[in-house]
């Protein structure tokens, strides 16, 4: 076998070789899964860091350790049984679980994150390995920056992505569990972005769960208590945001599944005070808006390619709703509407019926959804604010049907035919994380609409054979965006991240979208580009930043910038410290 290249990245960027010194010897330096290269010691190494009689003879390059990976992964044929076998890998060697996970993105995306995340946070206390991030609870909120100094070891962190586990895709309540979802986004902005493995850190915010099921299971590892609620809910948050502020400073923070009241509150008290944003929220936004504005450009909707002409309807009114809808809003602004026909042109539902400000119970979120009664008129629902899915259709003449819901199967078949009556080319998108929670199958929504249909889904989906012709669907799945805003806020050191980075966002996807050579129904890019389009995001952000002056790095330095900050999964050569 030939000996490993002895690369090493400087700054993001591959240079010629330069060996690192390095403190650990035998067993220790296997057992640390940063410096870890298993097979790929030189005999050099080997024999200068106490390897010797370690490791097999063979000595493989880190491109045919990749492919072994592969074919050990391949061999598991259950989905769950894959997500723990690259558990197992990135436990025990980083670099090369992330070159086999950006060279194989496209294969590996639904195992290491939805689906199949879902159902690993479901399982987390049996199938838990090898602790990863930081857990705090309640009972650590007086030294939370303590906690989060022993979990970075007293790395450059320069990323954390937290969640309090309320709200875990379209699963609810998972406890403890939901810590499958930053470790799955942090992986994804290594393979996606460049970020450093060392540079993130996942962090579960574990306040209780009020899921009897898990409560009650002896086997499971969160902290055993209702969850936290009300004033005491929100000291903790302030006091995680000042132990960031203390410990990490500067650190962009990802705030991820939680409850939406929550999420909204969190995100509109802390925006300003740490550069943070919440992907449910905006990077759904953002997605799902570069998604819109190619489906119409290439004929989706009422076919006139005009973005003002169409109407949305949001079957669900929650964070994901709510973040579309504001990036929307101000699209459709740019594009001509104002006044009730602007408002009029975004209907949210939910399952009281029509969002509107008649209703007595509407939370904040649903507020800013909420018509007004002008609005309402001249949407043409005012007698059916109440009704069945499929006559709000019939009345709103909406041409495009989006589910937020998680409510699998809500779009029935009377619905999906009513929109087709309606709208030569409606934009359906079950946009529910995972899979089972999608609102209608793609099959369906392409048979009821006798193939007019133009369709993309929150999960990824098999390509739906029509009349002949395959059918490929595309994912509006936030990978696409958030990694390359995270980017930003890192290269840029951004000090907020406002709105209009997630608009750059969706204007920089939408052109990247435009500029693919389409199959029948992609409307993304292939994921396998995802590194191209993360970094033509965070120049995109970072030279519209510059010029609105909310980001401080000149434009002349705006790609170097982006660019030192990538990093490529490559050994190094080691020599002992």
């Amino acid at each position: 076998m030939s000996t490993p290249p002895t690369q090493q990245v400087v700054n993001g960027s591959l240079t010629a070789a330069a060996p690192i010194p390095v403190k650990e010897r035998g067993k220790a330096l296997l057992s640390r899964p940063t410096l870890n290269k298993d097979t790929a010691f030189s005999r050099e190494e080997r024999r200068l860091l106490g390897l010797d009689g370690l490791l097999p003879a063979s000595i493989l390059t880190l491109e045919e350790q990749v492919a072994v990976e592969l074919r050990k992964i391949r061999r598991k044929e259950d989905p769950l049984e894959r997500y723990i076998g690259l558990a197992a890998l990135q436990d025990r060697n980083e670099t090369l679980f992330y070159r086999l996970i950006a060279s194989n993105i496209e294969e590996f995306l639904p195992i290491v994150y939805t689906p199949t995340v879902g159902e690993a946070c479901k399982n987390w206390s049996s199938i838990w390995r090898r602790a990863r991030g930081a857990w705090i609870t309640p009972d650590d909120q007086d030294r939370i920056a303590e906690l989060l100094n022993n979990a970075s070891g007293n790395a450059d962190t320069h990323l954390i992505v937290v969640t309090d586990n309320e709200r875990i895709l379209g699963l609810g309540d998972l406890g403890v569990g939901g810590m499958g979802i930053p470790i799955g986004k942090l992986a994804l902005y290594t393979a996606a972005a460049g970020i450093q493995p060392a540079w993130a850190l996942p962090v579960s915010l574990d306040v209780g769960t009020d899921n009897a099921e898990l409560l009650a299971d002896p086997n499971y590892l969160g902290w055993r208590h209702p969850r936290l609620r009300g004033a005491a809910y929100d000291a903790f948050i302030e006091a995680f945001v000042r132990g960031v502020k203390s410990a990490l400073p500067g650190c962009v923070v990802q705030w991820e599944d939680f409850k939406q009241e929550n999420a909204i509150r969190i995100l509109e008290r802390y925006r300003a005070e740490i550069p943070s944003f919440n992907d449910d929220i905006q990077g759904t936004g953002a997605v799902a808006l570069a998604g819109i504005i190619a489906a119409v450009a290439a004929g989706g909707g009422d076919g006139s390619r005009d973005l003002a002409k169409q109407r949305f309807l949001f079957y669900g009114a929650g964070a994901a709703t709510l973040g579309i809808a504001r990036l929307l809003r101000r699209r459709l602004e740019r594009a001509g509407l104002s006044g009730d026909a602007l408002a009029a042109a975004i209907i949210a539902i939910d399952s009281h019926g029509v969002v509107h400000e008649g209703r007595s119970d509407l939370t904040d979120g649903k507020r800013e959804l909420a018509l007004s009664a002008a609005a309402v008129k001249v949407a043409g629902i005012d007698g059916v604010l109440d009704a069945p899915l499929a006559t709000i259709i019939a009345a709103a003449r909406p041409t495009a049907l989006l589910g937020t819901s998680g409510q699998a199967g809500a779009f029935d078949e009377v619905s999906i035919r009513a929109i087709a009556a309606v709208a030569p080319a409606p934009l359906i998108w079950p946009l529910s994380n995972p899979t089972s929670c999608a609102e209608i199958t793609p099959a369906d929504a392409l048979a009821w609409t006798n193939g007019t249909a133009i369709v993309a889904t929150g999960s990824p989906f098999a390509p739906v054979e029509l009349s002949g012709r395959k059918v490929t669907i595309s994912q509006a799945n936030n990978v696409y965006v958030f990694p390359g805003v995270g980017l930003a806020a890192i290269a840029g050191r951004l000090a907020a991240i406002p709105d209009d980075a997630f608009i750059v966002a969706a204007d920089t996807l939408a052109a990247l979208s435009a500029a693919t050579p389409n199959a029948s129904g992609v409307l993304y890019p292939p994921l396998a580009d995802l590194r191209t389009i993360s970094r033509a995001i965070a120049i995109a952000i970072l030279t519209e930043g510059a010029k609105q002056g909310w980001a401080v790095t000149p434009p002349a330095k705006i790609g170097e910038s982006v660019d030192a900050a990538m990093w490529e999964p490559a050994y190094r050569a080691y020599v002992p410290a």
